[in-house]
């Protein structure tokens, strides 16, 4: 199957799935030279294991809840939550609930 990005100027809705949570998957929404924006969505006690980004990366909780491990430390981000971590920095993700979370990557 083909993945399709939107297209410059198409509006992206990112709104909360909410109850269809459950039947979302996660997608790319854009990638240029430069930048890649991916919607996780993870299920209840989904676990990505600790790796590194070669760029600079924003997390984004757009809903659910869910823990990122950087090193020894661990920081819950809920519905609203962002955070940005420098590039080459070690990090985890474990979805405490049903979950999805905007990525933004610098490449």
């Amino acid at each position: 199957m083909v993945l399709t990005h939107a297209q410059s100027g198409e509006v992206i809705d990112i709104r909360p799935y909410g109850d269809a949570i459950d039947k979302a998957q996660s997608i790319a929404l854009f990638k240029f030279a430069q930048l890649e924006v991916i919607r996780l969505v993870f299920p209840a006690g989904h676990h990505m294991p600790s790796h590194k980004v070669s760029g600079a990366i924003t997390l984004q909780c757009l809903e659910g809840e869910v823990e990122v491990k950087v090193g020894d430390h661990v920081t819950v981000l809920r519905a609203g939550h962002l955070m940005h971590l420098k590039p080459q920095v070690e990090h985890g993700l474990r979805a405490l609930k049903a979950s999805s979370i905007l990525v933004t990557i610098v490449l």
